[in-house]
Order: C-alpha cells, then structure tokens, then sequence
C-alpha cells in the first residue's frame, strides 16, 4: 500500500486541493485571512458568512483573493437576513465551494451549478444527507456532536459511517478531529477527507480575540459542555455564561429567556474577547490543543501524522 496517495482523495479532486482538510466556517472566526492560509498550505479555507452584510462578506472574498489563488469557500448560513444578498455576491465572485448550514440550498442548486461552484452541506443525520443529495449537493459534511457550536443528536463515529452508506457522493467527516489520529479514522469509516474547527482557531492567522485562544489552549477534556434547549444546543467551554444557561434549565425557563441570553454572546468572546459571559464555541478536542501555530504548520502536522499512523498500520503484524 502506498500510503501517500491515501490522502489524495476524490474530495481533492473535486474540488481541486492537495489534501482532503477542510477548515470550518465559523461565523465571527474564520475570515479571509485565516480561510487564505488554509487554502495556500493545501487545504480548503472557508469564511465564514454567519449573519454577516453581503458587503462584509465580500471584504473577505477580496482578501482571500489577494493572498491566494487556491481554492477556497464561503460557509453561507441559511438563516442569515443577508442569505439572498450573501449568495449573490458567491456567485457573482465566482466562489469556487460553498458549504451550508441551518437550511437547504435546494432553490439555488441551478444557479450554483450554472457557475460551476460546488455546494456541499453540513448535515447531522441520514435522511438529510440523502435529502441533499438529490438536491444535488456535489458531497457532504457528516459532523457529529463532538463539535463546537450548534451540536446534532450523533457522534461522529455514528453519523460518518452510516451517512457514507447512504449516499454515493463523498462525504466529510467533522466533530473530535485534532490530528492524524483523527484523520486516519475518519478515513476508515469512508470519509473522503475531514473538517476541523476548534484546531484552526488556533492558527495564528485567525483573527479572534487572543482571549478565546487562550481559553481553547487552557481547556481539559472535560472542559466543554452543551448548553440551551435539546434541539438547540450548543457546545461551549464552561464559564460564568454556562452557568446562567444551567440555571434556566432548572427553573425551566421558557425558549425566549435562552434565546435571550445567548444573543451576541459569541461575537462577545470572538471579537471583544470576554471569554466568561461570552459565548466560547469549541470542541472536544480542545485538551487536545496545547498551542497556537500557523495554519500551514497545523495541516503539515495532520498529513505527518496520518502519514505515520498509516504506515504504523501497514507494518503491524496481526496474530
């Protein structure tokens, strides 16, 4: 077996990069500076659009563009009041990949395949994965709980497989990924390449407040935990804000109280770095996270490290 050409995927191929990482596009996170870096050391760099204006959006297109001519995306959040407006500018930049999130990018299927651009969704169960597949979504994002931010009802050892069963287009895993470890095992359930997020936090070419860095640095295993209502959670490094979250569980507080302490609070951590009543979205694998380093240097260590897991495997002697 040669075990380098196991990291060239049909997902590279796809969409035209040298290896099968995908950095999240998390809203208020990840900008054109860090989705550049990304995209220039090999992987796939993604802004995150959030909420955020068209005009905001294509600040970061631009500055993407000036710093790289790799493939990149634009996750678009279907929810955003700005969606219709946010599209546009996709496709008028001619954005080579969009992920999606909180919607179904179904109604504007014809107009991304028209400009060639190649959509894949975020899913967290079967049914949707194969929902957009008809839909014609060019692959898909199977992430399982163990991820940061709005979190599903499947770990990622749960929903890869299954989702890879259901579907013939590729599939990308998400959720408790750090390294080569992770990477090796996502490939073994059929994924065709991997997404982190809570890692590329890290990089230092990610704009974030230098406190939430620090958080996601200092944090044990244990360190996360899920807050708001089932079907609205939200994975979160413990803080004074969590505590308040439990509170409300315990008095069993209506909706409109959750939803109303959880406005602006990740733009609270992310931007002006109150990282105790803001809202620090993060992984399991943030006790994985011992440093900050370039983007570059955090994708040579995954390949390098599935690389060694891989060969590790095809030496072992099995009895």
């Amino acid at each position: 077996m040669q075990v380098r050409k196991v990291l060239r995927t049909e997902l590279c191929d796809l969409i035209g990069i040298e290896y099968p990482i995908i950095q999240g596009g998390m809203a208020w996170i990840a900008d054109g500076e860090l989705a550049a870096a990304v995209s220039a050391a090999g992987g796939l760099g993604i802004i995150g659009a959030g909420n955020a204006p068209a005009e905001v959006v294509l600040q970061e297109i631009k500055k993407v563009k000036a710093r790289t001519d790799k493939p990149f995306g634009v996750n678009v959040y279907y929810l955003s009041p700005f969606v219709e407006d946010v599209i546009k500018v996709v496709l008028e930049e001619r954005v080579p990949v969009i992920t999606t999130g909180a919607g179904n990018p179904g109604k504007h299927m014809a107009s991304f395949k028209e400009k060639g651009v190649k959509v894949i969704p975020v899913v967290s169960s079967v049914a949707l994965a194969k929902r957009l597949e008809r839909a014609g979504a060019d692959a898909v994002i199977a992430e399982g709980m163990e991820c940061g931010g709005h979190v599903g009802e499947l770990t990622t050892m749960a929903i890869v497989p299954q989702v890879v069963d259901a579907v013939s287009i590729p599939v990308i895993a998400a959720g408790g990924i750090a390294d080569g470890r992770g990477v090796v095992a996502a490939l073994a359930l059929g994924a065709k390449g991997v997404q982190l997020g809570t890692r590329f936090v890290c990089a230092t070419e990610c704009t974030v407040h230098s406190n939430y860095k620090k958080a996601i640095i200092a944090a044990k295993d244990r360190d996360t935990v899920l807050t708001g209502l089932p079907g609205h959670e939200v994975r979160v490094l413990k803080n004074k804000l969590t505590r308040e979250y439990f509170n409300l569980q315990k008095q069993m507080a209506p909706l409109e109280q959750f939803e109303e302490l959880g406005r602006g609070r990740l733009r609270l951590a992310a931007v002006e770095g109150d990282v105790q009543m803001g809202s620090v979205m993060a992984g399991q694998i943030s006790g994985m996270i011992g440093k900050e380093e370039p983007a570059a240097d955090i994708i040579k260590d995954l390949v390098e490290g599935a690389l060694d897991v891989l060969h590790r495997l095809e030496t072992m002697e099995l009895g």
